[in-house]
């Protein structure tokens, strides 16, 4: 049993292929997924709408910086993690302590960031 199971994932990722990979990994490990949302706009509907307990949030949305969805993420008490193609460092986020998966990671690494994101907040 995953930390994962029965947790509320919001994914946003504006690329289908990894936008689908990531909703099977995590569906294959419990979680229920919200989304995906490949705007800024999707996203905050979202979060609004569903209440999700753990978020995985790609950094750049079609040339767009994802910091509104953060923002509200931390006002929520949401964990989340990002995910970006970019080169970003942990240290170099304006939101210390969340976790950056850069781009190709597995889905071992999708699941540990998640789980300790969650873990993390308790």
């Amino acid at each position: 049993m995953s930390d994962l199971s029965g947790k509320r994932v919001l994914v946003v990722e504006d690329e289908p292929i990894i936008a689908m990979t990531v909703e099977d990994t995590l569906i294959e490990f419990g979680a229920t997924v919200i989304g995906p949302a490949t705007s800024v706009e999707d996203a905050i509907k979202l979060v609004d709408a569903s209440s999700p307990d753990a978020a995985l949030l790609d950094l750049n949305l079609n040339g767009k910086r994802s910091d509104a969805v953060a923002d509200l993420l931390v006002q929520r008490s949401v964990p989340f993690v990002f995910a970006t193609g970019y080169g970003m460092a942990p240290e170099d986020s304006n939101w210390p302590g969340v976790a950056v998966l850069q781009k190709p990671y597995n889905p071992e690494q999708l699941i540990a960031a998640l789980t300790q994101a969650i873990l993390d907040r308790r």
